[in-house]
């Protein structure tokens, strides 16, 4: 299945400037498979998203088609074919 990841500013530069990125996953994926993904493509860019036991930092949100992932399933949220997850850093606190 088909997912878009928009990376915020402060992680282009792991991203080499892009805005977004398109994935394909297996049917059933999670949030978490995202990342790892992401991370496959952009070395050291998930350590800014989660810590060490795979959750996420508190001064970062994530979002699946506009809903916020905490009060879902968090990192164990299943993706729905086509669905675009946006990575927000919070408004104190930023990236570290």
């Amino acid at each position: 299945m088909e997912i878009k990841i928009i990376i915020p500013s402060p992680l282009r530069t792991f991203s080499n400037g892009e805005r977004s990125v398109i994935f394909n996953l297996e049917d059933n994926s999670l949030i978490i498979d995202s990342i790892k993904e992401l991370e496959k493509q952009f070395a050291g860019i998930s350590a800014k998203i989660i810590d060490e036991d795979n959750n996420l930092h508190n001064f970062v949100n994530i979002f699946i088609d506009g809903e916020d992932v905490r009060y879902l399933e968090g990192i164990n949220t299943k993706l729905t074919p086509n669905c675009e997850i946006s990575i927000v850093p919070a408004v104190a606190g930023g990236f570290k």
